[in-house]
């Protein structure tokens, strides 16, 4: 199976993706349209008040985004009649039954889809767990839901993290959650009951605080979220909703052409259509984008950590093949699309390319452009960073408490402003310990079988839809692509 025979599948379809204003979303809708012009169409499903709302934002979030300037190239003063031909923006949110769409909306994508690309959800780890539980479990069941009334749908395909694993150790399978499945033996999930949970709390926190206190709230959901995934095995909200997403795309999908995707850490473009192109800061992207300012001289990790990273068009380009080659078949298929097993990264060789990219282009900082000399980032084990942050940081921090009582209070804007940059800092590490500590690997057996399934070569065409980890040049691509490209397009908007 070449290029040109998956972008077949796609011609004259019609495709519902949902998370296109997202990072890989956007690599997703451009690449369809790059490969298959003759693609019927493709729904937007995005958050707006209405349909102009919607459309604007689709407008300025996703088609006018850099990354389709070779789109907008190649198709020159026709660019933006060709998108309105091709995309249609919807005005709804899956957090919703019928994803927040009318029933006549609802009925007339019913009888036209083909395709559903479930990519929406909320990826920070320290999510609010009433917010997490929305987009991330019940957004995919309404998608999946609405997927069972399609009667033409060929695939739903429904983006996970390989992180759903938690902080297993060893070779980690590709492998179906059961619903009620749980990382920590002799525990039992009842998701009906976490939603109940949240409706509990939030209903007393509003009877305690007469509705008046959002901040308790938002602090409250937080550590709840938190406090869940952890009694249950997971290590933080995120991964710990995913892997419940899963659960329901599982039960309710059971008739459907289901695959689901399981990256790893998404990094920007190795090559196609723009290399080092990335948005927002993924796991590693904040700790590039500190070190340059030269913000952590010490973080907490091993050197000889492998860290999973895979970047964002190979993950896209594995979900077209994999679109493709599991095209009609009903029943769950999880990929797993990482990079630990074929061609692992190790934290010593990703720090010693930060070291040398910034050493050969510093840094200047301020209004007098002073240059911020590059330092080695001293990593270190839990028990050595606890004592770093105790001396550096904490110690400190009681001492200008104690002078701050004496004097009244004079020094109490900015102990609280340090305080709270101290406490968010140990956050940090403690959400960032598990991947920073990771020790296990993600079987590729299925994304191995979609490399033996699509033509094995080196043509510029074959680059198209490359998705083979054991084609990374690390060295290359990290030092020339990715650091560079978290600096221009992530690093500024921090």
């Amino acid at each position: 199976m070449d290029a040109a025979t998956v972008a077949g599948y796609f011609k004259d379809k019609s495709i519902l993706i949902t998370g296109s204003t997202g990072f890989l979303g956007k690599i997703f809708v451009e690449k369809i349209l790059r490969i298959q012009p003759d693609v019927k169409k493709i729904f937007l499903l995005v958050r707006a008040a209405d349909t102009s709302s919607a459309e604007q934002r689709v407008l300025n979030e996703v088609i006018g985004n850099e990354l389709f300037g070779p789109l907008r190239e190649n198709y020159g003063s026709n660019f933006y009649s060709f998108m309105k031909e091709k995309i249609s923006p919807l005005a709804g949110d899956i957090i919703n039954e019928n994803l927040g769409l009318e029933s006549l909306e609802i009925l007339k994508l019913s009888k036209e889809i083909d395709i559903i690309v479930n990519g929406a959800a909320t990826t920070n780890f320290y999510e609010r767990y009433d917010v997490s539980l929305a987009s991330n479990v019940l957004g995919a069941k309404y998608v999946c839901k609405f997927a069972k009334k399609c009667a033409n749908l060929k695939m739903f395909l429904h983006i996970s993290t390989a992180f759903v694993s938690g902080e297993q150790e060893g070779l980690l399978l590709e492998k179906v959650f059961q619903i009620g499945e749980t990382l920590k033996e002799g525990c039992h999930l009842d998701i009906a009951a976490e939603l109940q949970l949240v409706e509990s709390v939030k209903a007393e926190l509003t009877h305690s605080t007469n509705g008046k206190s959002e901040q308790t709230e938002k602090i409250t959901m937080k550590k709840l979220g938190l406090k869940r995934a952890r009694q249950f095995g997971w290590p933080n909200t995120y991964v710990f909703t995913k892997a419940m997403g899963e659960m329901l795309v599982g039960h309710f999908g059971r008739e459907l052409p289901v695959v689901i995707i399981r990256p790893s850490i998404v990094s920007s473009i190795y090559h196609d259509p723009l290399p080092g192109w990335i948005e927002g800061t993924r796991t590693i992207d904040s700790i590039i984008s500190a070190y340059a300012k030269q913000t952590i001289p010490h973080f907490i990790g091993a050197d000889h950590v492998i860290l999973d990273v895979i970047p964002g068009d190979m993950v896209v380009n594995a979900m077209l093949v994999a679109m493709a080659v599991h095209w009609s078949e009903r029943g769950q298929v999880i990929i797993h699309v990482t990079s630990s097993q074929q061609n692992p990264l190790s934290t010593s060789t990703m720090l010693d390319l930060m070291y040398r990219y910034f050493t050969a282009n510093p840094q200047t900082m301020g209004k007098n452009g002073k240059v911020v000399k590059t330092k080695r980032l001293n990593i270190t084990n839990k028990t050595g960073f606890r004592a770093y942050m105790f001396l550096k940081y904490k110690l400190p921090l009681e001492v200008l408490h104690l002078v701050n009582t004496l004097l009244g209070g004079y020094f109490s804007q900015y102990y609280n402003k340090s305080i709270r940059s101290y406490r968010y800092f140990v956050l940090l590490a403690k959400l960032y310990m598990p991947y920073a500590f990771f020790n296990a690997c993600f079987n590729g057996t299925n994304l191995a079988r979609l490399q033996t399934a699509t033509t094995q070569d080196q043509s510029k065409e074959a680059c198209v839809l490359n998705f083979d980890p054991k084609s990374i040049d690390w060295e290359y691509y990290l030092y020339n692509s990715h650091i560079p490209g978290v600096m221009k397009y992530a690093h500024k908007k921090m």
